[in-house]
């Protein structure tokens, strides 16, 4: 299973993931938004798993959706999804609520 962690990993999902075997790459923000291209970068179209941990990167969920057929997407952050990715979405998970360990055994089950 491979796996694109977007945005800051302050709570560790994506260490949670590769101690679950998911090969993980980490996709950070290098200015104001992260682009199509950024995430074609990071292999969006071979990945089984992306974790967004930044809500205000939501746009990035409709792009991946549209760029891989299979992708589960889940939102791994305290803060509310918007409503216009809500319909694409997997899962919305806020980490005050379930640890990333939990929630990576979850993913990968």
């Amino acid at each position: 299973m491979h796996a694109i962690v977007a945005g800051d990993d302050a709570d560790g999902i994506g260490d949670a993931l590769e101690t679950e075997d998911v090969s993980v790459t980490r996709l950070e923000l290098e200015g104001d938004h992260l682009t199509r291209p950024d995430l074609e970068d990071a292999g969006i179209v071979d990945a089984d798993l992306y974790v967004l941990t930044d809500v205000s990167q939501a746009t990035t969920i409709p792009i991946a959706v549209d760029l891989t057929d299979d992708l589960r997407t889940v939102v791994y952050a305290e803060d509310t999804v918007p409503e216009f990715v809500r319909g694409q979405l997997d899962l919305a998970i806020d980490p005050r609520l379930v640890a990333a360990d939990v929630v990576a055994e979850e993913l990968v089950d």
